[in-house]
């Protein structure tokens, strides 16, 4: 990084895409560890960096079919400095109304000699000028790049969902959201925590049907909310919070989260249970443990714990121990691309199909867990037969399980007709929230 006094906007967007873009590192995490470290800087300027970082990872196959059309050197042949400011240049003349033409360029022609690149000043400045220029009759080849969606993605939605709603699904991602919170009622009643937010000067929306649900905008950062550092809020989408409801928890219950980093889920169901019983948030290393931790304290919940455990390792000691377990499972994430960009990037058909099989050996040894007439809720963050559907079906064919009505669990917005089935596909575009897909089973009578 930078030397900090003399660090920009434009250049720690810049220092942040080549730690994801060339290094590979995670979107989110370099985001959150950049935009920390340089707190220092105003508000609109980390806001500028965030965004222009996150844009271009997130239209990055557009941004680059749009400088290869008036570059003769084509984007993966250039130096990544520059490969990088390009991007950035291209994404706000192409994607930031704000910001005139001009500015674009010329910060871009900055940054390159800044970045002891002069000698390619005038490349820089000709590419961008000419991207500019050529804006308004650009024409995609293929929804592919328009979207930025890679092919083999797209292809499987469009399969899978059929073309009027895999398009809708990858529109929805490319829009802006703001942050979706929790309330813990627990601690604090709603309107005591929109008072707080909103004398911080903090943006909000409801969403009907969820007291319990606020989506956030307009606030500097998360841990300057007091709202947050009281614990009477709790980011998780409200996907995610539809695990809880649909589970339908009962006081006195005891939950086994088998992979419950960083912990939203359980500490929702520790707050339906209001002080009773015991949720049990297990995750395999100590790091992820150490993150359910420490919102277990912030949140001051009594009624709840952690514990380092490997999904998994059969533990004969719980067997037919829980009133429900919950197994949100690792998976290939498609359904939260909309705020982990580069997912679409990283995953590959072959890697959903790796990531089903690993679902398969967790629910082979977890389903053990749940007492006779105890209920499983098999939940991802995706939008994959292989990881979903399928993967629900053949769970039911091999162990003693049925699915449990859901109707009237959720919430209208998301009611949908296989909630009669026991299970829900979440999809944005259609929904009011990530890709989500979930399952509620019962354990049959032995």
């Amino acid at each position: 990084m930078t030397d900090k006094g003399a660090l920009t906007a434009r250049e720690l967007a810049l220092d942040m895409l080549i730690e994801i873009l060339e290094r590979g590192s995670f979107c989110h995490i370099v985001e959150r560890q950049a935009l920390s470290k340089y707190q220092y800087l105003p508000k609109k300027d980390r806001a500028l960096a965030a965004r222009i970082t996150e844009g271009v990872v997130e239209r990055l196959l557009s941004v680059d079919y749009a400088i290869n059309r008036v570059s003769k050197t084509k984007t993966d042949k250039m130096k990544p400095v520059i490969r990088n400011i390009l991007r950035m240049g291209a994404y706000q003349i192409l994607y930031m109304d704000r910001i005139p033409d001009s500015a674009a360029c010329n910060e871009a022609v900055k940054l390159a000699v800044k970045r002891r690149f002069a000698g390619l000043k005038g490349f820089v400045n000709g590419v961008l000028r000419s991207v500019a220029r050529e804006k308004e009759e650009l024409v995609f080849p293929d929804e592919e790049t328009r979207l930025s969606i890679p092919p083999w993605l797209l292809s499987m939605w469009r399969q899978e969902l059929g073309e009027e709603e895999a398009l809708a699904v990858a529109e929805a991602m490319l829009k802006e959201r703001p942050t979706c919170v929790r309330c813990n009622q627990d601690k604090e009643n709603v309107g005591e925590i929109i008072k707080s937010l909103a004398s911080q000067g903090v943006q909000i929306t409801r969403l009907p049907d969820f007291d319990d649900i606020l989506y956030i905008r307009n606030y500097d950062y998360l841990e300057a909310l007091d709202a947050f550092s009281k614990g009477w809020i709790q980011v998780q989408d409200v996907s995610s919070s539809l695990v809880c409801r649909a589970a339908a928890p009962k006081k006195g219950d005891f939950v086994l989260d088998v992979c419950g980093a960083p912990g939203g889920k359980s500490l929702h169901m520790a707050d339906l249970l209001k002080g009773t019983g015991m949720v049990e948030a297990r995750d395999l290393t100590f790091q992820k443990v150490a993150l359910i931790e420490e919102n277990i304290s912030r949140s001051g919940f009594s009624n709840i714990r952690a514990k380092v455990w490997d999904a998994l390792e059969p533990d004969e000691e719980m067997k037919g121990q829980a009133d429900i377990v919950l197994a949100d499972l690792p998976c290939s994430g498609l359904g939260i691309i909309g705020r982990k960009p580069d997912i679409k990037y990283r995953m590959t058909r072959e890697g959903c199909q790796e990531l089903s099989d690993l679902q398969k050996e967790i629910l082979s040894v977890v389903w053990e867990y749940v007492k006779s007439g105890g209920t499983l809720v098999y939940s991802t963050c995706t939008i994959s037969r292989a990881e979903n559907q399928e993967n629900l079906e053949w769970f039911l064919r091999e162990f003693p399980f049925e699915t449990v009505d859901i109707s009237g669990r959720v919430g209208g917005v998301f009611e949908e007709k296989t909630a009669k089935m026991g299970y829900l596909q979440l999809l944005p575009g259609r929904h009011p929230s990530d890709g989500f897909f979930l399952a509620v089973l019962k354990r049959k009578q032995e």
